[in-house]
């Protein structure tokens, strides 16, 4: 479980990116880098890092299912996602 603090802080840049997207893709194709520059830094969506949604995890994260190997493995095995079996042969 990753600590809670780094979640909270990567749940913040979330809502941050979300508010100035509009006002960032403006800014861009207008060509006014001065403007961009004043933004806060983590309204810029490459500070975002993905995350497991369920303990944080930042490594071996999967984008189809938003969690990280570990959980789901966990979850498949349970038959928690649908249309996920193991293989086998």
């Amino acid at each position: 479980m990753a600590r809670k603090s780094l979640i909270a802080r990567d749940r913040k840049r979330e809502k941050m990116v979300a508010k100035y997207a509009a006002l960032r893709k403006k800014l861009k194709e207008a060509g006014d880098y001065e403007a961009l520059d004043k933004l806060p830094r983590n309204a810029s969506p490459v500070r975002l890092h993905n995350r497991c949604r369920l303990t944080g995890r930042p490594k071996g994260y999967m984008r189809k299912f938003g969690l990280c190997r570990v959980k789901f493995r966990q979850m498949a095995l349970e038959g928690k996602i649908p249309g996920i079996t193991k293989a086998s042969w």
